[in-house]
């Protein structure tokens, strides 16, 4: 924990602002989805069809909590369950069209708002952005 008079190290620096930015993305959604919802429904279309295993994975949750999340999501018309082609034991997850629709005007509501935002930075601060948002990504697939 970091106290008033101590200097904050790079590391708290940027989990802050991380933190920060993404909580002021969240107050932008207009859905009634919660953020694991929404990421799931990301991560579907991302890698297409996929079974909870893989969506598991790839959301780094066990699957026992994407089971409850995909249940919720086939429950409110948002994704669909379909058998395998090559192993009946297992299911495929999309998105149906509610699903992409209900994804695609929550990006753009925050998309629209980050736009703004960046639109008020500097050349330069925008490149520096764009740089650092690579980075980001690339310690977060770590």
């Amino acid at each position: 924990m970091t106290y008033a008079n101590e200097m904050p190290t790079d590391s708290h620096q940027l989990a802050r602002a991380v933190a920060r930015l993404n909580r002021r993305l969240r107050q932008e959604r207009q859905s009634d989805l919660t953020p694991t919802q929404l990421s799931v429904l990301g991560t579907i279309v991302k890698i297409g069809p996929a079974t909870p295993s893989a969506i598991a994975a790839h959301e780094r949750v066990r699957p026992p909590s994407i089971t409850r999340t995909l249940t919720c999501l086939v429950d409110e018309g948002l994704a669909i369950r379909t058998p395998h082609p090559d192993d009946g034991r297992q299911v495929l997850m999309s998105l149906s069209e509610q699903g992409e629709a209900v994804l695609a005007r929550e990006r753009d509501r925050r998309d629209q708002w980050l736009s703004q935002r960046l639109a008020e930075l500097t050349t330069a601060e925008r490149s520096t952005l764009a740089e650092a948002a690579a980075l980001m990504e690339r310690l977060a697939e770590r």
